[in-house]
């Protein structure tokens, strides 16, 4: 089990790298040279509501360690407007333009032909079940760095 979890480790990380550079092979496509893909990613996350920037990081919308540097490139872009809290100045609520959602529909469109073309290799309930295994390997490592191993 340990060379197979090693495997899965890394396996984990490179799809996600693959993952991103499918996303950044559409934008070119799409001639949309602004965005690279963890900020498409992160606009196509965000969807239709408006979230504080926290918010983002605490549901794992964001995996990158500057989020407020890519707040700032997307907002001077035009891609999301911003506006601070009443209650809490600090806080800061986030919210696509027209601009950005006309991306977030094009990679939701790609994510659909994806979908479409994968499931030549795989039924949907195998599929379900590796995304249940992949939620408990999530859960084991958020208790390891809760709980410290224990």
């Amino acid at each position: 089990m340990s060379r197979t979890y090693s495997e899965l480790t890394r396996l984990i990380e490179r799809l996600h790298r693959r993952f991103l550079d499918v996303i950044r092979a559409e934008l070119n496509r799409l001639g949309v040279r602004d965005l690279n893909g963890v900020q498409a990613l992160l606009l196509a996350n965000i969807g239709d509501e408006a979230m504080a920037i926290r918010d983002l990081v605490e549901r794992g919308y964001y995996q990158g360690s500057n989020v407020s540097y890519n707040i700032k490139k997307l907002t001077d872009m035009g891609y999301l407007t911003q506006e601070r809290s009443l209650h809490d100045k600090r806080s800061i609520t986030v919210q696509l333009t027209d601009k950005a959602r006309a991306v977030v529909k094009q990679v939701k469109a790609l994510e659909d032909h994806n979908a479409t073309a994968f499931s030549e290799y795989i039924d949907e309930p195998k599929v379900e079940e590796v995304c249940q295994a992949l939620q408990r390997l999530e859960r084991t490592w958020a208790d390891y760095i809760h709980y410290g191993g224990e």
